[in-house]
């Protein structure tokens, strides 16, 4: 960023002409904008940490319909890259947390305990879940020993369970398809700041037709939380908050107005792994945990026969057929469950799995070594599930339109030119009815809407595109006018639809659905 006299002094900050300030004697803020400008990660070689994978949460204890957990949200140290240490806030002090396991249909409540030093509140994206357990932005769950003076009284306005200190129980029924869902903070205002630092999860719901079906599976089914991050010299998390103690002034630093993007990309919590396979089919349970990077990915090289990328589901589970890429985008917060064929590379062979939207070390993400080969019983069939009972067009009562906009005056970002009201209602949808909602954006935003899973109804006049298949709770609007169709239900209640660049969404670009 080029710091002209012009620019200091829009951002309220003045010098003299013809001065030159060295760091040390420049103002904080002007100190700060600097640093955003040129901090960069310590050099790590890629392609030499082993993939991790998260663990899996254990019951504290079980009945005959409900898992109980118990989730710590605390701060770690931990090694990611290799040789430092970084201050993480994780579920369990992990990054990415404990992975839950789920069945369709089977209740699972899980107390979630604040250790940390500011409020949080937890999201099950993908969940259809009860507004009380849906982690509304400011249904905050205090640490036990901060006061709620403590942070302005509008991020504790129009709570729909209000406020808890030190822990708080969510319930989720699970009354819906087999999945990769994720849980993830969403406290208004800091939701990006505190997803970077570490407060993320997979969240698995399982059901009896995935399980019929000869899919990988054990340890040749993965997930993989894919993420940027920077880092400072001494192996710190680098976030260019404008308050970085998360409890007073929201927003960002002018360089991150449109998304923070990290130089080091990290799949589970490690820095550009690798992962040995044999010469056989794996499953991948893809996620963008990244808080504003879109992904384009594509292996290198390419296979010497079959397609990269089978897709098998998506963000509300198993497609009816499969479906396959060469290259595969993926936005954030958008998942994509896929099959890899590795049995279309000879053994010993290195494949990497690019990035073709990054650049320079952005532009690689991980790398698979086939080492050996091995026998693969694993099937990929021509059908995987029943027909989608998708909502029918032409049963809805109604059809609103949502603008998506950012940098407007302040930085604000914007849905239909209007900035996040914890206490305005924008879409009454009435319960059990189908309603289109046509989605626009300028210029790309991921949107993603509460409660609900939709169908894509088309793209810009034209028919879904290749990534747009399946049940989906996140759309990528990349410029352009989606149409989207959903049954509102099972629940009444409030919740909220926003932009998932979560510098977007903590600049105000969300809005209230109340189904009634």
């Amino acid at each position: 960023m080029e710091f002209t006299r012009r620019r200091l002094t829009k951002l309220g900050l003045t010098a003299g002409a013809g001065v030159v300030f060295p760091v040390g004697a420049l103002s904080r803020p002007v100190a700060r904008l600097l640093e955003a400008s040129r901090v960069a990660s310590p050099e790590i070689e890629r392609f030499e940490v082993s993939l991790p994978v998260p663990p899996t949460a254990e019951p504290v204890r079980t009945d005959e319909t409900t898992d109980y957990y118990e989730l710590t949200q605390r701060e770690e140290t931990v090694e990611i890259l290799p040789g430092y240490e970084t201050t993480i806030w994780g579920y369990d002090g992990l990054f990415p947390g404990p992975t839950i396991e789920a069945q369709s249909g089977r209740e699972v409540v899980i107390e979630q305990q604040n250790e940390l030093p500011v409020p949080v509140a937890v999201h099950l994206h993908g969940g259809v879940t009860p507004p009380k357990s849906d982690g509304y932005p400011t249904d905050l769950l205090f640490p036990k020993d901060l006061d709620q003076d403590a942070i302005p009284s509008h991020h504790t306005a129009g709570t729909v369970d209000g406020i808890s200190h030190g822990s708080k129980e969510y319930t989720y029924p699970n009354e819906q398809r087999a999945a990769t869902l994720w849980y993830h903070d969403h406290r208004m205002d800091f939701t990006g700041p505190q997803v970077y630092k570490g407060l993320a999860g997979f969240y698995i719901i399982r059901d009896e037709i995935e399980a019929d079906l000869p899919l990988p599976s054990g340890e040749k089914e993965i997930p993989l939380l894919i993420c940027d991050r920077t880092f400072r010299e001494n192996g710190e998390l680098y976030y260019p908050s404008l308050d970085p103690s998360l409890l007073g002034e929201h927003g960002v630093l002018p360089v991150a107005s449109d998304g923070w993007y990290g130089d080091t990309i990290l799949v589970n919590g490690a820095p550009w792994p690798k992962l040995e396979v044999s010469n056989t089919k794996y499953r991948f349970r893809m996620l963008n945990g990244s808080n504003a990077r879109v992904y384009d990915l594509e292996l290198d090289p390419e296979p010497s026969a079959g397609s990269a990328f089978v897709q098998i589901g998506s963000d509300g589970g198993l497609l009816e057929t499969p479906l396959s890429h060469e290259r595969l985008r993926i936005s954030p917060a958008e998942r994509f469950d896929v099959i890899i064929d590795f049995s279309n590379y000879s053994t010993e062979t290195e494949v990497t799995l690019t990035n073709r939207r990054g650049s320079g070390k952005t532009a690689d993400v991980m790398q698979f070594v086939v080492t050996h080969e091995e026998s693969d019983e694993s099937e990929i069939p021509s059908t995987l599930a029943p027909p989608l009972e998708f909502p029918d067009p032409d049963n809805a009562v109604e059809t609103r339109r949502f603008n998506f906009l950012a940098g407007m005056e302040g930085g604000m970002s914007t849905i239909n030119l209007q900035s996040f009201d914890p206490e305005r209602i924008d879409a009454k949808p009435k319960l059990d009815t189908t309603e289109i909602w046509e989605l626009d954006s300028d210029p790309a935003h991921p949107a993603h809407l509460h409660l609900v899973h939709f169908k894509v109804l088309s793209r810009n006049g034209d028919p879904p595109g290749p990534y747009d298949r399946g049940w989906k709770d996140t759309v990528f609007l990349d410029g352009d006018t989606v149409e989207v169709v959903a049954r509102f239900g099972p629940y009444r209640g409030k919740y909220v639809f926003h932009c998932h660049n979560l510098e977007h969404e903590d600049m105000m670009m969300m809005a209230n659905f109340e189904v009634v």
